[in-house]
């Protein structure tokens, strides 16, 4: 079995069905990788740094949540090459006064563990807007709620899920300027070499036969 940690609430992605099962980008992809390797995959949904941490210490084999590579997660896991850019956003309601320019004077709602929280968070020196500006929500969806609900001004997301909230949200939209951009890649635990260079070799193929892109086109259709 691979055994695939992630936050499935993160649309398109990873989702949960009705039905209670699994499906996305993230999933799908997972699942041709097990294919590939002759293996049959579990999917582990859990909280998103629970994720991180799973595949860190070996409980997972692989972690896949939209992840995005930075540094500081080098240094505690391995990564595969980078599949997807992530599109870092920042929705608003329309009508707000809420710009790229004065994010530092308005309340942020982020999911808990992200890019997004660890980056806006941050002091203002490390370019951040500092923690007391940042509200961390177990989920995107909640942090959307919280936008709605006029507990925070804005909601900084990966762009898909952003769309993804904004169409089944009235009153919702996304500023125009990307916020930040950033390579996804599969996370697993460090030194696992052999896995490693499994996943890249069956991601190497995936892309060549046309099999990736064909998952990625059933969810994100092209503007």
């Amino acid at each position: 079995k691979l055994h695939m940690s992630t936050n499935a609430a993160f649309p398109p992605y990873e989702m949960v069905k009705d039905d209670g099962t699994f499906e996305g980008i993230d999933v799908e992809v997972a699942g041709a990788i097990a294919e590939k390797l002759g293996l049959e995959l579990v999917v582990d949904d859990m909280g998103f740094d629970a994720a991180l941490l799973a595949a860190q210490n070996g409980q997972s084999d692989i972690v896949m949540a939209g992840v995005s590579v930075t540094p500081d997660r080098q240094e505690v896991m391995d990564f595969s090459d980078s599949y997807a850019t992530g599109i870092q956003v920042v929705i608003v309601k329309e009508g707000s006064d809420v710009t790229m320019d004065n994010l530092g004077e308005k309340m942020i709602g982020c999911q808990k563990a992200t890019t997004g929280y660890l980056y806006a968070s941050d002091t203002p020196e490390n370019g951040g807007y500092g923690e007391d500006h940042v509200i961390a929500y177990e989920t995107g969806a909640l942090a959307v709620e919280a936008l709605k609900n006029g507990q925070v001004d804005c909601v900084i997301i990966d762009n898909e899920p952003a769309k993804a909230y904004v169409a089944a949200n009235e009153g919702l939209t996304i500023l125009e300027t990307p916020w930040v951009e950033e390579d996804y890649a599969i996370g697993m635990k460090k030194g696992n070499t052999a896995l490693l260079e499994a996943v890249n070799a069956a991601m190497t193929e995936l892309k060549a036969d046309g099999t990736f892109q064909a998952i990625v086109d059933r969810y994100i259709t092209a503007d």
